[in-house]
Order: structure tokens, then C-alpha cells, then sequence
């Protein structure tokens, strides 16, 4: 019997464990203090350049209106497709990407630590801890990619 396992990449923000499907993510660079856009959404840090393009990068904390600590000189950004676009995702450390079976990931509740479920993909249970498994694709609707893509 062939289980069936997806690869995602394990990161935290704010002490809180979530994952994001491999496939969602191009890579991941160090943080540097993005330039700020005027009237940009609260949850848009500013922009960067990478790879000779404009990349908006969002804090995930406050897009779930959870508890922002300040960005930390380690923190990572995370490249992430978006359709065609790319956004960039801050977070605060990355620890690893893992195989996780299919049977592990359970159905989401509606809300999870404040998470809406459109955002959440399932969750996911290893050793005991509870990781969110994030829909990243799903992060910003239409209107908000139109504002800052």
C-alpha cells in the first residue's frame, strides 16, 4: 500500500508553528527591511527587489491580526507564489521541510488560533505538536493582490 505524504516546509511566527506545501514556496532568503509603500494594506511590510522584480512582502501576523513581535535581524523571507506573482512572506525562523502522510493532516475547524479557514489547508500533528498547514496560494484575495501586485 503506497501512503500518500506531501513535502511541506516547517517555519514559526510568533512561537506558533505552521507549514506550507513545498510547492507553494521558490526559496527562502534573509531578511532585509523592505522599502515602505504609502497607503499599502497594514499587513504589506514594503516591497523588495528580488531577482530584478518588485516583490511585496507581508507579515502573516498581521494579516491574521495575531500578536506582532518586532522582526528579528535573523528572521527569513519566504518567496511564495502567488498564480503568476510571487509575494514575499516574513517569518520569524525556518525549521525544516518534512514528509508528512496524508493520514496526519486532519480537516481544519473554522477557526483555528484566530486563522480563518480560507487560509488553512488543514492541520497538521507530529509529535505531539500541532502545526497549521497554510493554503499560501489563499493568503491574499483578489482585491489585496490587486492593491500591491
Amino acid at each position: 500500500m503506497n501512503e500518500k505524504e506531501v513535502k511541506v516546509l516547517i517555519f514559526n511566527i510568533n512561537g506558533e508553528y505552521y507549514a506550507a506545501d513545498i510547492m507553494e514556496v521558490e526559496r527562502i532568503v534573509g531578511y532585509t527591511v523592505p522599502t515602505e509603500l504609502p497607503d499599502s494594506p497594514s499587513f504589506v511590510e514594503g516591497v523588495m527587489n528580488y531577482q530584478d522584480r518588485i516583490l511585496p512582502v507581508i507579515s502573516l501576523a498581521k494579516k491574521f491580526n495575531l500578536p506582532c513581535n518586532e522582526i528579528k535581524d535573523d528572521a527569513k523571507i519566504i518567496v511564495a507564489k502567488q498564480d503568476k506573482d510571487k509575494i514575499g512572506i516574513i517569518v520569524d525562523v525556518v525549521s525544516e521541510v518534512k514528509d508528512i502522510k496524508t493520514e496526519n493532516i486532519e480537516e481544519q475547524p473554522e477557526i483555528v488560533a484566530g486563522v480563518s479557514k480560507r487560509y488553512i489547508k488543514g492541520l497538521i500533528k507530529i509529535n505531539g505538536k500541532i502545526i497549521i498547514f497554510l493554503n499560501i496560494s489563499e493568503i491574499l484575495t483578489n482585491e489585496e493582490k490587486e492593491m500591491i501586485m
